[in-house]
């Protein structure tokens, strides 16, 4: 067995990104972009007011109260025209453009106004400002790739007028559910058969990372059945099946993807849940063969089958990063195995962070891993730990 940190890398090393598309800004959300956009306008693309007031040119006013005319308005979209000269004012709104010979705004708390004409009786040089390009110019790089793009990276490539990026295109993952036992939701089953949560579950996770899951359906546990899909996945991105990679009779997906031509490159891993995973490469496409067990399969989601994702589109395919919290209850001692342990956070009165385990650690138990916030991830060989220790944590918000 390796252990988690030799996998990840092994995995990560394995995978190469995949092609890219152009699409449109309003279609970007959440895709990986695959250029460093410039700046097609500058922003803001004039000189222009940052407060509601009246532009003046600040060295007609040495002293205040200083009196000026008042010559014309500017608001936004609708500039003032002319030139102001010496002794004049333009009431001017925010976003507007600073008129010709005007270099201050006033803000209008600070004059008095008797029809055309205004009394200054405060003036700060230079104030109120928004220089033409103070954001950025013509040509300036707005984001560096690779880079997830979020509501506030879309805001800054549409204030540079980029209406169509080149994002790395959204990996097909196709995912295989085994085993005799296994049926789909609301299908017959007899007694002896289990509904699938790992195919629904896996592939609302691909979903989430931003790829595209092909779900292949549930395949006996029959090698000439599995040996066939194999053959019909490798045109995906990605390969993932759950179930049939442990060491029982009935764990065939190692022996039938070897009939593919499977290139294994591990096979388990010292980890608590998800012992028996596997990686490897059926000719060119990436395979990852998750546990059975529905938990098991998801906290190897989390820690693989995320980044994976990950790498396929440009980024750098990291292991999701941990922070520390405070030990709500006391932990044993850990085995030979490092181990991910479900955990609820809370918030003292201090704003520290506190993780405490929940009761049931099975692997079979959905409900505690859905009603959980966190894994609490305990090294090989950690000692016993008790109440107010910190300790490593992996937040599932936003990742499960």
């Amino acid at each position: 067995m390796i252990s988690v940190a030799q996998a990840q890398s092994l995995v990560r090393d394995g995978i190469t990104p995949i092609g890219t598309e152009t699409v449109s800004l309003s279609d970007s959300l959440n895709r990986v972009l695959a250029e460093n956009p410039d700046a097609r306008i500058a922003h803001p693309a004039h000189t222009v007011s940052a407060m509601d007031g009246y532009a003046v040119r600040a060295e007609n006013i040495p002293t205040v109260p200083g009196t000026l005319s008042v010559i014309g308005e500017s608001a936004a979209g609708h500039p003032f025209e002319g030139k102001m000269e010496d002794g004049q004012a333009v009431r001017i709104f925010t976003g507007a453009h600073l008129p010709s010979g005007a270099d201050t705004v006033v803000i209008q708390e600070d004059v008095d106004r008797d029809g055309d004409t205004i009394t200054v009786k405060e003036i700060e040089p230079g104030r109120h400002i928004r220089p033409k390009a103070q954001d950025f110019n013509i040509g300036d790089t707005l984001l560096i790739s690779p880079l997830r793009l979020s509501a506030r990276h879309i805001g800054l490539l549409a204030a540079g007028d980029r209406p169509w990026l080149q994002v790395y295109r959204r990996p097909r993952v196709a995912i295989v559910s085994t085993g005799d036992e296994i049926v789909l939701p609301g299908e017959p089953r007899s007694s002896s058969q289990i509904v699938s949560a790992n195919g629904p579950a896996l592939s609302s996770f691909v979903k989430a990372r931003g790829g595209v899951p092909v779900h292949l359906g549930v395949v006996k546990d029959d090698e000439d059945a599995l040996t066939a899909i194999a053959e019909a996945a490798k045109s995906a991105d990605l390969i993932v099946t759950s179930g049939g990679v442990s060491v029982g009779d009935r764990d065939l997906v190692r022996k039938a993807f070897d009939n593919a031509g499977l290139d294994v490159g591990f096979h388990k891993i010292a980890m608590r849940p998800g012992k028996p995973l596997m990686f490897g490469h059926l000719d060119d496409t990436p395979m990852l063969g998750l546990p059975g067990n529905p938990v098991s399969a998801l906290v190897c989601a989390l820690l693989f089958l995320g980044p994976a994702i990950d790498r396929l589109q440009g980024l750098p395919g990291d292991a999701p990063i941990t922070r520390l919290a405070t030990l709500g209850a006391d932990v044993n001692a850990n085995g030979g195995r490092e181990d991910y342990m479900r955990a609820v956070l809370s918030h003292d009165e201090d704003g520290s962070l506190t993780a405490t385990p929940i009761f049931a650690q099975d692997s079979s138990m959905m409900g505690a891993l859905a009603n959980s916030d966190a894994l609490i991830v305990r090294p090989i060989g950690a000692p016993a730990s008790k109440l107010g220790e910190a300790v490593p944590v992996l937040p599932l918000d936003g990742l499960l």
